[in-house]
């Protein structure tokens, strides 16, 4: 019988340490991706710099993370094209390349409830259209 119960409470403690660890991990995952969306900054990009193409860009902020092709023709943003979006709740700002070609400007609304996902999609925009600087 002790056999039996020392087995039993060396499995509960590996059972125990393993969550401990996988949850540290975790935890250290969040601060890192709640790091990387605070300091994610969405300038300004002089569309008459940025010559004819189709460019991509992309952003990983670890839990979410976007891949866009953007087309620049005339100086003017024609199409922007969602390659990629890795999210759990921020599906409502795949809206977020439409709103940037109608306004031909990255300074748009992020959309509430989905804010990281925007700001994430956002700079993915912003460094597709910075590779196509002249």
């Amino acid at each position: 019988m002790t056999n039996v119960k020392k087995i039993v409470l060396g499995v509960v403690f590996i059972v125990v340490l393993s969550g401990s660890v996988i949850g540290g991990k975790y935890l250290i995952s969040v601060q890192k991706y709640k790091k990387i969306v605070n300091e994610l900054k969405i300038g300004s990009v002089d569309l008459s710099k940025v010559s004819d193409g189709k460019y991509t860009g992309s952003c990983d902020a670890e839990f979410v993370s976007a891949k866009v092709s953007v087309t620049v023709k005339d100086h003017k943003i024609k199409d922007i094209i969602l390659l990629s979006h890795k999210t759990e709740r921020g599906k409502s700002a795949e809206v977020i390349p439409g709103n940037v070609v109608k306004a031909q400007s990255l300074q748009v609304d992020t959309i509430t409830g989905a804010t990281n996902s925007s700001k994430v999609i956002l700079k993915s925009i912003e460094n597709a259209l910075n590779a196509g600087k002249s």
